[in-house]
């Protein structure tokens, strides 16, 4: 939705295993997705990061702390953006000489304050899916 208001075209990759034979261990993050680089994997049936971009933003939804420490993971894997989302806070953390820190605002979608999206995750519970996927809409287009 963001990408459409934006008019930013995107390749959805969901749940995509990211693995590198460099890396001892590999990850599913929940949702992944090319943005920036979406030209250069736009037409790849099969993304393989040892010759392809990784993802320009991973999505992981934790209820609990994962035993694999993702951000060093994701870091080292050159994924320029993360984001985590706990089920009522979402932390958004950008690349920066190789680590991971902390941002107000994303990297991919930088004119909308994209920490507010929990919001209308909790008001679709209240009046329903279509009603807030309409409120996000607009809600986004204010923001532009």
């Amino acid at each position: 939705m963001l990408c459409e208001e934006l008019g930013l075209e995107i390749k959805r990759t969901g749940s995509l295993t990211l693995t590198r034979d460099d890396l001892e261990r590999g990850a599913e993050p929940d949702s992944s997705y090319y943005i920036q680089n979406e030209p250069l994997v736009r037409d790849k049936e099969k993304i393989d990061l040892e010759s392809d971009p990784p993802p320009d933003l991973v999505l992981e939804v934790e209820y609990s702390r994962s035993k694999i420490d993702k951000l060093s993971l994701y870091a080292a894997m050159g994924i320029p953006e993360f984001w985590r989302y706990d089920g009522s806070v979402l932390r958004i953390y950008k690349l920066e000489s190789g680590q991971y820190t902390e941002s107000g605002s994303s990297l991919a979608f930088a004119p909308v304050p994209v920490k507010e999206i929990p919001r209308f995750i909790k008001e679709s519970r209240k009046v329903g899916e279509l009603t807030s996927t309409r409120n996000f809409h607009n809600w986004v287009r204010q923001q532009l």
